[in-house]
């Protein structure tokens, strides 16, 4: 069996190295090299269309660079066995799409499918494991509906569940409070927090919202048009200048003693 990740004493998760990746002729992600690591949770922003989807399924292992290397845990992403990488990520989408009528029961116990051998059937331990899922993201009543029926910030919180019940090492989320509400998007931010403060469930998350970034991330990574512009820890990146210089908007950052992090105010440059 696979040393659990948690039980590794390499701190670096991901290495980048001059990462490159496009669809057709359009390059999406240009010399990308930056280190991922244990103990914090790191977002990625940027403004639409600058790579970060495409960052988070390559550090998936859904797509491979088309030059530079990717190294997991000190080997090539490329030569973890898929299923063993199924065990220890998980990826929240940004458009979680089921196209059949799965209750929510059922698609939340497809995150187990990774650590069942072919055929068998969920134990009780496994569906305790739903049910805590379950409760976890609030939709112990829709456990019987059709996902197909549900609203789109539902179907965000099936998504979430399925991930928590695979009970992976490390959670890969793309905007997976989009379409959420403020109080499910601080209660399923806090949900996670506390899994990675608790239980060491390392975190990389895709994120718009600038102000929830500062409330949730320990680290940042800005993108602009593929590339990264700055990263680091979030009370040394997130300033006026980085945020004009990504998002061309003037922005005042400010301690907030109400959230006990940083605060962002922006405007259009007059």
């Amino acid at each position: 069996m696979a040393q659990p990740l948690s039980e590794q004493d390499n701190a670096i998760l991901w290495s980048l190295t001059g990462v490159n990746f496009g669809y057709n002729d359009t390059p999406v992600l240009r010399d990308v090299t930056l280190e991922l690591r244990r103990g914090c949770c790191t977002g990625i922003l940027g403004p639409n269309g600058s790579g970060k989807t495409t960052l988070l399924d390559l550090l998936a292992g859904l797509q491979t660079p088309q030059s530079g290397t990717i190294v997991f845990q000190g080997k090539p992403l490329s030569a973890w066995p898929k299923k063993q990488l199924a065990r220890w990520l998980a990826l929240v989408p940004q458009d979680f799409m089921v196209r059949f009528g799965f209750s929510v029961r059922e698609v939340v116990e497809m995150g187990l499918h990774p650590h069942l051998h072919r055929f068998a059937t969920p134990s009780a331990t496994d569906q305790a494991l739903i049910d805590q899922a379950l409760a976890a993201t609030g939709i112990v009543a829709l456990a019987d509906r059709p996902v197909t029926r549900l609203s789109g910030g539902e179907k965000q919180r099936v998504a979430v569940a399925r991930a928590l019940a695979q009970q992976p090492e490390m959670l890969l989320l793309d905007e997976a409070t989009s379409n959420l509400d403020i109080h499910h998007s601080l209660e399923i931010l806090h949900l996670i927090r506390h899994r990675f403060e608790h239980q060491a469930m390392q975190v990389v998350a895709v994120m718009h919202d600038l102000n929830l970034a500062a409330l949730f991330c320990d680290r940042l990574i800005f993108l602009k048009q593929g590339q990264v512009v700055c990263q680091g820890p979030t009370e040394e990146v997130l300033t006026p200048a980085n945020i004009e210089a990504v998002y061309g908007v003037e922005a005042e950052v400010r301690p907030n003693p109400f959230t006990n992090s940083r605060q962002v105010s922006f405007r259009l440059p007059a």
